[in-house]
């Protein structure tokens, strides 16, 4: 059985999105994410990355997306690093925010 944190948002819905505004609704969870370890909330953040998880995995089951599969897959693959991970990639607070700003403002073009 999937879990479904997003209960307002089915797969049907979420294919409604461009990716910039799939993307852009990512970046809001892994700001509240960041938020969370920032404010040293553990509960907020875990459920923040958890709910980003889960849009990640539904943008990459849409089919439009195909051809960006990769970047997707590779920043969902960095996000876990940072959050959960060693953080091989060195990841930062900054990178992440300016990373999903530009999809927030290509969004609300």
């Amino acid at each position: 059985m999937k879990t479904v944190f997003h209960q307002n948002v089915s797969d049907a819905r979420w294919r409604e999105f461009s990716l910039v505004e799939q993307m852009a609704n990512i970046g809001s969870e892994v700001e509240r994410a960041l938020r969370g370890r920032e404010k040293n909330n553990p509960a907020q953040s875990e459920a923040a990355l958890y709910r980003g998880l889960e849009l990640f995995d539904m943008t990459l089951e849409d089919p439009k997306n195909f051809g960006r599969l990769k970047e997707v897959a590779r920043s969902r693959e960095l996000f876990l690093d940072y959050f959960i991970g060693e953080n091989i990639y060195r990841s930062t607070k900054e990178a992440w925010q300016k990373y999903f700003l530009d999809f927030a403002i290509a969004a609300r073009r």
